[in-house]
């Protein structure tokens, strides 16, 4: 009876060891594990109001397009905040425009998968301004793209192409910086932001993680 009760009881342990074990073996999303800030860009097939709660919730909305032809285009508004933090400042991209709020390079890295309807995706680029000639927008040699497949999404670093502005030779010149690549915030340009173009994707999962 004694042996019965042991072996039940093990039988027990083991099951919930085992449970335990898959519970927190990692999700094999690719992301990594910590805390974290999120931000979820939401294509929509119609435009918000103008009126809605600009402030409220890590989301920000923008116009769904199509999955073929010409992209909608969004130009997300970045701003430097001063205590570390991130904010979603206006979640109303549909109107062409939203903006976030997010600390200088260097105390974190970025983490993004496409995910919702398979077929969907976006591409999405750094931009600023020249501060010598601000009717002329600098964007990055370099981009992101992001496409919904089949099956489970991933997440892939992009901390460098959300954080660097890749000067072609001509941009380099006509703005006046001594790199060809410029971080997010640097004094060279101004009037940073993400140029977010969306084929057909719902949802883009952007996470940011403190730098070990």
């Amino acid at each position: 009876m004694k042996k019965q009760l042991i072996a039940a009881v093990m039988t027990s342990l083991f099951g919930i060891a085992a449970l335990t074990s898959t519970s927190f073996a990692g999700t094999g999303n690719g992301a990594p594990t910590g805390p974290h800030y999120n931000l979820n860009i939401i294509g929509v097939p119609q435009d918000k109001s103008a009126n809605m709660n600009q402030g409220s919730g890590n989301v920000i909305f923008v116009d769904l397009g199509t999955k073929t032809g010409k992209p909608v285009t969004t130009d997300i508004l970045l701003s430097q905040s001063t205590d570390g933090t991130y904010a979603v400042l206006d979640k109303n991209g549909t109107d062409g425009q939203a903006s976030f709020e997010l600390p200088a390079p260097g105390t974190y890295t970025i983490w993004a998968r496409a995910v919702g309807t398979p077929g969907g995706s976006s591409n999405m680029t750094t931009c600023a301004i020249d501060p010598l000639d601000p009717t002329v927008t600098i964007c990055s040699t370099t981009s992101q793209v992001f496409v919904r497949g089949t099956g489970t999404s991933k997440f892939t670093n992009v901390t460098t192409p959300l954080t660097t502005i890749t000067l072609s030779a001509t941009d380099q010149a006509l703005s006046g910086c001594t790199q060809s690549t410029v971080s997010l915030f640097d004094a060279c340009l101004q009037g940073y932001f993400w140029q977010y173009d969306n084929n057909g994707l719902k949802n883009l999962q952007v996470r940011f993680y403190p730098a070990v």
